[in-house]
């Protein structure tokens, strides 16, 4: 008799949605802080409590499974070089977009009443400073991620030195990030439930009405976004990816609908490391490329970035000029590095776009009304994105489909 079938992690998650946004919809907002956002916020903390120890397995495991210290090095390069090229790419479309679609022409929104923390843009001094972790430990403490990923690059470098003698250290770095990604798979199973509780209260909080005077904002950010997944991010795993469009989105569904629901890059990193291998990805520069993305690849935050610069100029009637959306596409690339790992970083790095530009930091808090929905979108799109230059760097390497994934692995 054969058995019944299964309904699969990303159906189950679906499922959970669509639950969430009618259960969102028929209860008030006290009732669901209370009863539904703990759902989600276990789910939340589950997905942090793994991501530490994983990012910092894969990241020492991919940067020791290479090697050749040439080649690490050569991979490191061309990793960033695809990172700062497609966040470039995605700020300009943001921009583009929002000019044509013009998203704040016409709309009355008060800003009385309403205003946004200042912050400085980070000098580049800073942010490169900071990037070095004083203690490798106190940044593992405090979840500060491009440290992790900085101290896990190093501490791999020098294992690949020792050859033969750092094989058996590898090996314990490979068996843990094997362990958690169990662990994270065991987190999983809770996944449907926790989409259940973060949209039914995103609902309800939120409801349908108060988006409507900023659906042109959503709808000119969802629009930029699909741009970036079909005429650049598809193109160039097809083309120079060597990965079919139609298997390539059919295996980055599970972790796009997990950063989707969550809006959480680390919800989805054990499930985008999943889909980097089985779209034939090495387990080497999957485990180095992925994570590194995961905190500083952010398209789909740059796409943001780009809608929300024109749309704040335009709703307080400032003209931003064809230097000043340099200055933005320029901006949004330090940025995604400068901020990352900070909580919010999505309106952390906005704010500090706007502050280069002269645009007022009241149109943040404007923003911020909607910001879960647009965070939805630029999440979702960031870890494609990081799947993506995972397949390309992968077959510039000449690596592609070289390494057979066993479902399960690391």
């Amino acid at each position: 008799m054969a058995g019944k079938p299964k309904i699969s992690l990303a159906w189950q998650m679906m499922i959970g949605l669509a639950l969430g946004v009618a259960v969102g919809a028929a209860v008030d907002t006290e009732f669901a802080r209370t009863w539904l956002e703990p759902l989600g916020t276990l789910f939340i903390r589950l997905i942090r409590m793994v991501v530490v120890p994983l990012v910092v397995a894969t990241i020492i495991a991919g940067s020791a499974g290479i090697s050749d210290t040439s080649k690490l090095g050569r991979v490191a390069g061309k990793v960033l070089v695809v990172y700062a090229v497609t966040t470039a790419i995605a700020v300009t479309i943001g921009l583009f977009f929002a000019n044509i679609i013009q998203p704040g022409v016409g709309l009355n929104l008060s800003a009385d009443g309403i205003a946004a923390k200042t912050v400085a843009a980070p000098k580049l001094s800073e942010t490169l400073l900071n990037i070095v972790p004083i203690n490798p430990m106190e940044a593992m403490a405090t979840g500060s991620m491009l440290q992790i990923i900085f101290f896990a690059m190093i501490f791999g470098f020098g294992l690949a030195s020792l050859g033969e003698r750092g094989k058996p250290v590898l090996r314990f770095f490979e068996i843990v990030g094997d362990v958690m990604i169990k662990v994270t798979h065991y987190v999983m199973l809770y996944a449907p439930i926790g989409v259940f509780g973060l949209m039914a209260f995103t609902v309800a909080k939120h409801g349908v009405a108060v988006l409507l005077p900023l659906f042109s904002l959503i709808l000119t950010s969802f629009l930029a976004a699909a741009v970036l997944v079909i005429v650049i991010l598809i193109p160039m795993v097809a083309l120079v990816g060597r990965t079919g469009p139609v298997k390539f989105l059919k295996n980055i569904f599970e972790p796009w609908l997990i950063a989707f629901t969550t809006c959480s890059s680390a919800a989805a990193l054990p499930a985008n490391l999943a889909a980097a291998r089985r779209l034939g990805s090495t387990k080497a520069i999957a485990s180095f490329s992925i994570p590194l993305g995961n905190t500083i690849n952010m398209n789909g935050t740059a796409v943001y970035m780009g809608v929300c610069a024109i749309f704040a100029a335009e709703v307080f009637g400032i003209p931003l000029t064809l230097g000043d959306q340099l200055t933005v596409v320029l901006m949004g690339v330090l940025a995604a590095i400068g901020t990352a790992g900070v909580p919010g970083a999505g309106l952390i790095m906005t704010t500090v776009v706007f502050t280069q530009v002269g645009i007022p930091l009241e149109a943040v808090a404007l923003i911020a009304g909607i910001d879960r929905i647009l965070d939805m979108i630029r999440t979702s799109i960031n870890v494609v994105g990081d799947v993506a230059a995972a397949l390309v760097v992968s077959n510039m390497e000449g690596d592609l489909n070289k390494e057979p994934y066993v479902e399960g692995e690391m």
